[in-house]
């Protein structure tokens, strides 16, 4: 049965992932925060509590997720390549995997009501999709920019029974979708749950997000092993806050045969896209410190890449503690770059992935010359049905 371990990165007892992490918050709110952590250190390794998880993460969500490997890629590439297919969770991706564990906090702490923050919608269509089958109330806070690049997702979000919300501020994505969720919490702690959708935020929610998400190496580790009889040379995930990647990295990166590969959105031509690691610098934004595409300043830049679920200016303070120790090598993948792997993973295996997913996938393909003969396990953290309108938009242009 999964359950999260601890790892040498844990954070320290203010939530300080080196220097990064902490908990830079209103007073309003360290109550709240303090309650959370209270409580979850008191179920993270319960066996009562994971054998309730494990029961739902089986039933409801459809684990252990399939480690499919992709014959076709492996003889165009001369490796083996495997895909953790998060796509085929239900609601389509990895998110379900820390929504439910919140969500069941939530109920057991006796709260009636959840928000969320969303970017490209997984987390909100996953947080409705959990709010309806719990009983609880739910309010989604979305990007107005990314309710038009995700429709789809916004209505399915209000055809599970949550109230979505337009953030029309700033940049109008998941920077600014975060902000008006955490107003909204700032004004409602006492009955409301943030349910935070990446490994990100005040402390302890970093933490709590990626032992969520450590199912995925948890899994990749022990399903590699039957598969191979052997770790992997490396493994993939693409990074926004870092969830996913979090996740599959947190069960192999005491492994020194192991190579970890994160992939932030490199966005189009010079610009910055969303690599706060390559083009950022250190700052607080969202109750933690970490890196930030920011001015001199300190004024939050706005990030600009074709994936609404890493169009944000900074990245979850684990991986930021992990680049500045070398744990985990970090690259960038352009718009372009992505837009043909998302092509190529189609026609090639027949499965449609995630724009976000598409940067993982991207990498390996540009790097081929240097993966031949090794075993690769690249995170396909969603599927791709949600971005089908906006692939078929960007190949019309270019056409």
């Amino acid at each position: 049965m999964f359950v999260p371990k601890k790892l040498r990165s844990d954070p320290d007892e203010r939530g300080h992932f080196g220097i990064f992490g902490g908990r830079f918050v209103p007073e309003t709110l360290m109550p709240t925060l303090l309650e959370l952590e209270s409580f979850y250190l008191t179920i993270r390794f319960d066996e009562d509590f994971w054998e309730e998880a494990h029961e739902l993460l089986h039933r409801y969500v459809g684990r252990p997720s399939l480690l499919y490997f992709a014959q076709n890629l492996s003889e165009e590439l001369g490796a083996r390549i495997y895909l953790k297919r998060e796509d085929l969770n239900h609601t389509g991706s990895h998110k379900i995997n820390n929504v439910l564990l919140q969500a069941l906090i939530a109920k057991h702490m006796g709260k009636k009501r959840i928000i969320a923050e969303t970017g490209a919608g997984q987390h909100g269509v996953a947080t409705a999709t959990i709010a309806a089958f719990l009983g609880l109330e739910c309010e989604i806070f979305m990007g107005a920019k990314d309710m038009q690049r995700q429709e789809l997702n916004v209505f399915r979000m209000q055809l599970l029974g949550a109230k979505v919300h337009a953030a029309t501020s700033g940049s109008q994505t998941l920077k600014d979708a975060m902000n008006e969720a955490i107003r909204d919490w700032v004004s409602r702690a006492r009955d409301t749950f943030y349910l935070i959708g990446t490994v990100a935020g005040p402390h302890p929610y970093p933490m709590m997000v990626r032992d969520f998400q450590s199912i995925i190496g948890y899994e990749a580790r022990q399903q590699i092993l039957h598969a191979e009889g052997r770790l992997p040379d490396i493994v993939c995930a693409c990074v926004g806050g870092g969830s996913n990647a979090a996740g599959l990295f947190a069960h192999f990166l005491d492994d020194k045969a192991v190579q970890c590969i994160g992939i932030e959105a490199g966005g189009q031509g010079k610009d910055a896209g969303a690599a706060s690691l390559k083009y950022g610098s250190v700052g607080i934004l969202h109750g933690q410190m970490s890196y930030y595409l920011q001015t001199d300043e300190g004024q939050i830049e706005e990030a600009q890449c074709i994936s609404a679920g890493l169009d944000y200016p900074g990245i979850g303070p684990e991986h930021a503690y992990w680049f500045s120790q070398k744990l985990v090598h970090y690259d960038t993948i352009s718009d372009n770059e992505a837009l043909e792997a998302f092509v190529w993973l189609s026609q090639k295996e027949g499965i449609i992935p995630a724009l976000e997913s598409s940067h993982a996938l991207a990498y390996i393909y540009k790097n081929r010359a240097t993966i031949h003969d090794k075993v690769v396990i690249i995170c396909l953290s969603g599927r791709g049905d949600k971005d089908v309108a906006q692939v078929k938009g960007h190949l019309s242009e270019e056409n």
